[in-house]
């Protein structure tokens, strides 16, 4: 097995990107969902609530970011200094210490938007633990849903869209980890896995929302009931949860990149019981 694809999502629920090479953080990709839209309370937003926030293109800088949009222009983001104001914001149900964006910013995001939003940045890597029913006292996450990184399948997308009427690209379940390994939903018995020098392990399932049905590209959505109500029929844990993908937390930090081999050093029951 190997890494076929790699995506980084600077700003949470904008578009991501495809990269050669990553590096791999103890809370995630470097750079992926260190911003957050957020409306004027501290609540996050998210494409299951406006879906045109996958018009808005993203460029990671360093630690800056490029934002562009086709009919309003482009916009560069510098991430705010450690003097910048705190404020709380809601991510799920957890309340996180953000900095400040740049209020330039927040007012083209609002524009686009059609609303008031503000734009927040993570800057400190032990601000917001994994579930602990999950992961470890050590274990961190930045504005991504609730695990550093998301693995996906080529052979479970393969085995999906064979059920499809039509097809769908990976981009509508935005992983940060293709892997090119045969068959369908082995991924549920992985507990470890290594990608170069990178240990991964395997933290839960991945339970799936409506994003799924809506163009990653143009927020559109061409039937609102694929692929979730085919991989419904195909894949869900015992809870009830339409499963693609596995959460992972990375075990060290390190470089990984395309073409990467892939170890499974831990394997076990399947993870959906």
């Amino acid at each position: 097995m190997k890494v076929v694809e790699l995506y980084r999502y600077p700003v949470k629920s904008l578009r991501g990107h495809a990269v050669r090479s990553a590096d791999i953080e103890l809370m995630g990709m470097e750079g992926d969902r260190r911003w957050m839209v957020v409306d004027k309370d501290g609540q996050f937003l998210t494409i299951r609530q406006i879906p045109a926030m996958t018009t808005i293109d993203v460029e990671h800088h360093g630690a800056g970011i490029l934002l562009n949009h086709d009919r309003h222009g482009s916009h560069a983001v510098e991430a705010p200094g450690a003097d910048a104001a705190l404020r709380q914001v809601k991510i799920w149900k957890d309340m996180v210490d953000a900095r400040s964006g740049d209020p330039a910013a927040g007012a083209y995001l609002s524009a686009i938007l059609g609303r008031p939003v503000d734009l927040v940045y993570f800057d400190d890597p032990k601000n917001r633990p994994v579930d602990p029913q999950f992961g470890q006292p050590s274990d961190y996450v930045s504005f991504a849903d609730g695990f550093p990184l998301l693995v996906a399948t080529t052979g479970s997308l393969d085995h999906l869209n064979s059920h499809l009427a039509s097809p769908v690209e990976m981009a509508r379940f935005r992983p940060n980890i293709v892997i090119d390994a045969e068959g369908e939903w082995a991924e549920d018995s992985w507990k470890t896995i290594r990608i170069g020098a990178v240990e991964l392990r395997i933290a839960k399932p991945c339970a799936r929302c409506v994003i799924t049905t809506r163009d990653p590209v143009s927020g559109e959505q061409p039937d609102p009931r694929e692929p979730l109500r085919t991989l419904g029929r195909l894949h869900r844990s015992a809870k009830g949860g339409i499963i693609f993908g596995q959460n992972a937390i990375p075990n060290n930090a390190g470089t990984i990149a395309i073409g990467d081999a892939v170890e499974v050093m831990e394997a076990g029951a399947s993870n959906l019981t």
